[in-house]
């Protein structure tokens, strides 16, 4: 089986399959020895929950796999540094929505930014993707600093189960601009 591997100047964001995932469920070691790198310590700020809700995902709908969950590794020291991926497949419209966390240590240094620039251009090149969006809290943060460096434009707001009022952020695909 071809696993799915994004890969940027200083990333690597490997799609989960259910060994992963369980993994990750398990134990920081158990990840860690699973992909044969280190993790950072906490790597991840995603809960139990979070990981197991993409292994149910991935589990009913392989070939959706490479839609939900990835896990970045830093090139430089082959470093665990956090997860991020997309809330499934492509909806009606063509649009999929992006999420991405890095470890407290490694933030403010570009990483985030190069994550969601890589989620975009993988998910524009397939040709059903018409319009990537994200979700944050509803005020000026770092999250929302990555989504401007990113072209993505404020869209609204919404509602979010679990966080209550969010921010919607949007880029379509014909205005695509990575370079800013």
């Amino acid at each position: 089986m071809n696993r799915v591997v994004i890969e940027t100047r200083r990333l690597k964001l490997i799609c989960c399959d259910e060994a992963m995932l369980l993994a990750a469920i398990e134990s920081d070691q158990a990840i860690g020895k699973l992909l044969g790198v280190n993790a950072a310590r906490p790597w991840t700020e995603n809960n139990e929950r979070s990981f197991r809700f993409s292994l149910e995902k991935i589990s009913s709908h392989p070939e959706e796999k490479k839609w939900w969950t990835y896990f970045h590794l830093l090139k430089k020291g082959n470093l665990l540094t956090g997860s991020c991926g997309f809330k499934g497949k492509p909806d009606e419209n063509g649009t999929v929505e992006i999420g991405y966390e890095v470890a407290r240590d490694y933030r403010n240094h570009g990483i985030a930014t190069e994550i969601a620039r890589a989620l975009i251009e993988f998910a524009f090149s397939h040709d059903e993707v018409k319009l990537v969006c994200a979700h944050t809290l509803p005020e000026e943060n770092a999250s929302v600093r990555v989504l401007r460096k990113c072209g993505m434009q404020f869209s609204g707001e919404s509602s979010d189960d679990d966080v209550g009022k969010v921010w919607r952020w949007e880029l379509s695909k014909n205005s695509l601009n990575l370079n800013s």
